[in-house]
């Protein structure tokens, strides 16, 4: 993996007679495809009928112009796309989660990781729950419907399950009456809402999401917040605020988010200018032109070249039209991919010394071909410059870094990652610096790169029995 994986994104919208809620689904979700490229999904609510649909693939391949009809009129819509963290990639994982139970219907669809999984997965076995899929989702909608079952509604399930459940969720779930969004209290992934001028509510990861459906952006959930969509507005549940400090995870500023959404008050554009100036404050060098890699670094290098006075130009074009390197399948396929998706402009390159920008170093393997393609290009001298301190563990609220053994970082020095990737200079966003992007220390979860947590660490982060037997299966080309 040269590249860490985004996160999931969820949507959700409470509308007035109407409005065309698949549709507003539709564009949400695109508007949330950089978080999650695996598979899509849609539930649409017509007054308690549930009509849905999700698959593996991007957002347009898999809601064809006959899919999207197919979902009809409703009321409200959940929709979901999803990059697994735990799970294995296939249809039966994609989200919302949709359960029928004997007080109802329920979708849902959840962005993080549950630190606990296991465990309430291992005891809701032992009770006789049958699970289809192998994500933490299944096992938080298990947990709602069985509180459900003795609480007088469904915001008192989720408000009873969130006593429960420990780690990173941002949620959006459909009762037959209702819109329910609700964030962990440590508020370590994003979740905010608006309202349209017809009067409709959207719930959705990022702000985005609210600008494409015309929402206006009203607010962000606070961590531990329940906030219920119903008949004349919405109202909310804090029971659970304030319990812990926010952690909200800093790479959502430095990589995952969009740079035109705004989160906790924050542009992430300007979080990410702030990170490239830091840089140049930290690691001055001479030289004759700044780039970024697109598309996360190409903030960040210009904010290293408003601070530094160095020239900022556009140093690689992105071949859009070639999906994430992550998704190909095996590594030779995964290096091609790379060769083709970002390629040097010469006349920029040619003769310079270069400082090059980019949001993180993984394994080395993909900064290494990069700096490969800038020398071929005939750079005199190249820099780089990561936004982001170096990676040293594992994180266990939804980012792919599951193995400090694929981390450069964790069994090469400073010096060493140098030469491993050829560069004449490497220079890493101090961890003192990187609090401080929005302008102030608001708590953010650093512990990918400090080893200090905010929650207890899962006891077992390995694949669940389930999914090990899916995969063995698949690999021997077993029935399933």
């Amino acid at each position: 993996m040269g590249k860490l994986r985004e996160e999931c994104g969820v949507f959700g919208i409470w509308g007035t007679p109407g409005r065309d809620v698949a549709s507003a689904a539709y564009y949400g979700l695109f508007a949330l495809q950089h978080r999650g490229q695996e598979s899509a999904g849609i539930v649409v609510n017509d007054d308690g009928l549930f009509t849905d649909y999700k698959d593996v693939g991007l957002v347009n391949d898999v809601f064809t112009p006959q899919v999207l009809s197919g979902l009809g009129q409703g009321n409200m819509a959940v929709g979901h796309v999803r990059y697994g963290t735990t799970g294995n990639t296939d249809r039966a994982n994609a989200q919302p989660i949709v359960v029928n139970h004997v007080k109802g219907r329920m979708a849902l669809a959840h962005n993080g990781n549950l630190v606990n999984s296991y465990e309430l997965r291992q005891e809701l076995e032992m009770q006789g729950s049958i699970f289809h899929t192998t994500s933490d989702t299944e096992v938080i909608s298990y947990i709602i419907t069985k509180e459900r079952l003795t609480a007088g509604s469904i915001e008192e399930a989720v408000n009873r399950t969130m006593d429960r459940i420990k780690g990173a969720y941002s949620m959006v779930l459909m009762s037959p009456a209702k819109l329910i969004a609700a964030r962990d209290e440590n508020g370590f992934r994003p979740l905010c809402f608006g309202q349209c001028a017809d009067g409709s509510y959207v719930v959705a990861s990022e702000s985005c999401a609210l600008d494409v459906c015309g929402a206006k952006f009203i607010r962000d959930i606070a961590p531990g917040e329940i906030v219920i969509f119903e008949k004349g507005g919405y109202r909310t549940i804090r029971d659970h605020c304030g319990k812990k400090p926010e952690s909200f995870c800093v790479f959502e500023y430095i990589y995952f988010a969009r740079p035109d959404s705004v989160i906790n008050g924050c542009s992430v554009h300007e979080a990410r200018l702030q990170a490239g100036r830091f840089l140049a404050q930290e690691h001055p060098v001479d030289a004759d032109v700044v780039i970024g890699v697109p598309d996360s670094g190409l903030d960040a290098a210009l904010g290293y070249s408003m601070e530094s006075g160095i020239p900022y130009e556009i140093g690689f074009v992105k071949n859009k039209y070639i999906g994430r390197t992550f998704i190909a399948p095996g590594q030779k396929s995964r290096e091609n991919k790379v060769k083709i998706k970002l390629n040097p402009i010469i006349s920029v390159i040619k003769d310079k010394r270069v400082v090059v920008v980019d949001d993180s170093i993984v394994r080395g393997t993909t900064s290494a071909r990069m700096v490969k393609v800038l020398r071929e290009a005939g750079a005199k001298e190249v820099h780089m410059m990561v936004s982001a301190p170096p990676f040293i563990n594992a994180c266990y609220y939804g980012t792919d870094i599951d193995s400090q053994d694929m981390l450069i970082a964790c069994n090469h020095t400073l010096e060493e990652i140098a030469e491993i990737i050829d560069v004449d200079t490497l220079g890493y966003l101090s961890l003192e610096h990187v609090k401080l992007l929005t302008g102030k220390d608001t708590g953010f979860c650093t512990g990918c790169f400090s080893s200090v947590y905010p929650t207890e660490t899962p006891q077992e982060t390995s694949k669940s029995r389930f999914e090990m037997k899916i995969s063995e299966a698949k690999q021997e080309k077993l029935p399933l």
